[in-house]
């Protein structure tokens, strides 16, 4: 996508050295644009774990390249290669544990490095690896959109051109993948063909990731949005102000029961009572086919209860903390709920389309042979 007119990723190797990856520091958006430098094994893991990076196929894409530099640090260090390597797996899995794009990226990288006979060769396979997982997201992204387009321009075309209303919560946008996004892929190819659209984005507390960074997506394409208070939703959808709510993923099970940003099960409620398509964006790297059901077997992480307590905003040309409750409070801060596959009207593959099944997922990915 485009930032004040140029072409960016979120993830990149700097161009003018190689053992430096380059991302889009979100902690800062939308107030200022930061691109920070990473460097080592620790950096890029606290760049996942305090959420400079954040969306479940970023994660993953971010991990692959911290593989590479902890190779990279193992040379300079004379350090055991292979011994390297688990320890940098172990701890990036351990940085967010409901996305499953993370684990698929670090064994992805650990297929590739498994035979290789020197710490050049597992540097150059490494850094090999982590690029084509990029761009490999990059396609599957496009492709997304390519399916979610559709049925954009079935509902402009009932409309008769008048504008399509779309419900968005959360990210899942450029941002969070390295390109085009999930949920937001249809969205760009919609706008770039010059289909009249609107997006309604949830704020989504508490971490603010849609008035904050899909608002600024759009901003930055200039898509036609308006923010809206997470509880307003349903109001919307009562009053039949929306056409379609678009989401992304973390994690879904091979039943089709979807971990996504806490407060998505509450959309997927108030759009299957008001009778609005709800739809689930994701590649298939998000797809957990271990998992029969999403309730029990999800993990869902549990983020600090500052992120309640306080909200971070822009003030006199810096980015301030204020807290919002009495300082004896506690707060719970899930990061994630489930929203079962009965509330889902289609789960949205680079693939196609598919029901909400575990019978949908598999003609769409008749490899997997799941058994009973």
């Amino acid at each position: 996508m485009k930032v004040n007119g140029k072409h960016y990723r979120t993830i990149w190797v700097h161009p003018e050295n190689p053992g430096v990856i380059q991302i889009i520091d979100q902690r800062h958006l939308p107030h200022q644009f930061v691109i920070e430098d990473l460097s080592t094994l620790d950096q890029t893991v606290t760049s996942i774990k305090d959420m400079h990076v954040r969306g479940a196929p970023l994660i993953g894409i971010a991990a692959a390249y911290g593989i590479y530099l902890a190779l990279l640090e193992a040379k300079s260090k004379q350090q055991d290669s292979k011994k390297t390597i688990e320890s940098a797996c172990q701890k990036l899995k351990e940085t967010r544990p409901t996305a499953v794009n993370l684990a698929w990226a670090l064994e992805c990288q650990r297929n590739a490095l498994a035979h290789c006979h020197s710490i050049e060769e597992m540097i150059g396979k490494s850094l090999e690896t982590a690029r084509h997982l990029a761009n490999q997201d990059v396609e599957m992204c496009k492709q997304i959109g390519v399916h979610s387009l559709k049925m954009i321009e079935e509902v402009s075309a009932r409309k008769k051109g008048l504008s399509v209303n779309i419900l968005t919560h959360c990210n899942a946008g450029w941002l969070a993948c390295v390109d085009w996004g999930t949920k937001t892929s249809g969205i760009y190819q919609a706008f770039d063909k010059k289909i009249p659209i609107h997006v309604w984005v949830d704020e989504t507390r508490p971490r603010n990731q849609g008035a904050s960074l899909t608002a600024w997506e759009f901003s930055q394409h200039g898509i036609p949005h308006t923010v809206v208070a997470d509880n307003a939703g349903g109001h919307l959808m009562q009053r039949k102000m929306v056409d379609l709510v678009f989401v992304g993923s973390d994690r879904v099970t091979q039943a089709g029961d979807v971990a996504n940003k806490i407060g998505t099960y509450l959309k997927a409620l108030a759009a299957k009572a008001s009778d609005i398509p709800f739809y689930v964006a994701f590649p298939s790297t998000t797809i957990d086919w271990t998992m029969k059901e999403g309730l029990r077997e999800i993990p869902i992480e549990e983020r600090s209860p500052d992120e309640v307590s306080y909200i971070e905003g822009f003030v006199d040309g810096s980015i301030k903390k204020v807290r919002l409750t009495p300082p004896n409070s506690p707060a719970f801060n899930p990061a994630f709920d489930v929203t079962p596959a009965s509330l889902i009207t289609g789960l949205i593959t680079e693939r196609g389309i598919a029901p909400a099944s575990k019978e949908g997922l598999l003609k769409l990915f008749p490899e997997k042979n799941l058994d009973d």
